[in-house]
């Protein structure tokens, strides 16, 4: 598969955080989040975040942890939401079901130029950031090293599935820090009440990004 000609770019978080994002017009870097302790239902694996603090290092910013930067993964429907709607990995807290999370969705290209312009670090890997092997780039010039064929597949485990398929579906874009609000272009959603939710929870002035029920990006 070629590279999308607008590559879009996935943030998923539990509608609860949204007040706190819009408060802080910012999404933070799990290190930002720890120091900070902002209102809301946290997801993710303790132990993943905690290697990702530690442990593991941007070989194109090699000063750069992985957890010092705000994740996003390159499509919606990602492994870990499907770890989420399964409710019952034994190193997953979190046991509310995908219903309450939100997609943030935003435009690769404009993401990186408005980094570049503000002198903020970025990268892309190849695969799980979370994973103790994967490879980093900063030149969107190789996005092609991207499998993008396994970014998109809907399929990515079972029989006949290289365990491949489902690492380099879990690629990611990192920013460094903190990610602005504004960038959010639109909000998918999985119901009509949480829909009504994340309106409710947008500001009357200021940044209102779309907000579509995306039924297809959820297991």
């Amino acid at each position: 598969m070629t590279i999308p000609a607008k590559p879009k770019i996935y943030h998923i978080v539990h509608i609860d955080r949204l007040q706190a994002i819009i408060a802080d017009q910012n999404l933070w870097c799990d290190a930002e989040i720890a120091s900070r302790s902002p209102a809301g239902t946290i997801i993710g694996m303790n132990h993943i975040k905690q290697r990702r603090l530690s442990e593991l290092n941007l070989t194109s910013h090699p000063d750069l942890h992985v957890g010092d930067c705000v994740p996003f993964y390159f499509c919606p429907r990602s492994v870990m939401l499907y770890l989420i709607s399964q409710g019952n990995h034994g190193q997953l807290q979190y046991r509310g079901g995908q219903g309450p999370i939100i997609h943030l969705e935003a435009d690769l290209h404009s993401v990186v130029e408005w980094a570049n312009s503000n002198s903020r670090r970025w990268a892309f890997t190849l695969s799980n950031a979370g994973a103790r092997h994967f490879e980093d780039r900063n030149n969107l010039l190789q996005l092609g090293d991207i499998n993008w064929t396994a970014v998109q597949a809907n399929r990515w485990s079972g029989n006949g599935i290289p365990s491949s398929v489902s690492e380099q579906k879990q690629a990611e874009f990192l920013m460094e820090h903190s990610f602005p609000w504004h960038l959010v272009e639109s909000i998918g959603v999985h119901s009509q009440p949480i829909h009504g939710q994340v309106m409710n929870t947008l500001p009357a002035d200021g940044h209102r990004p779309h907000v579509e029920i995306r039924q297809a990006w959820y297991y």
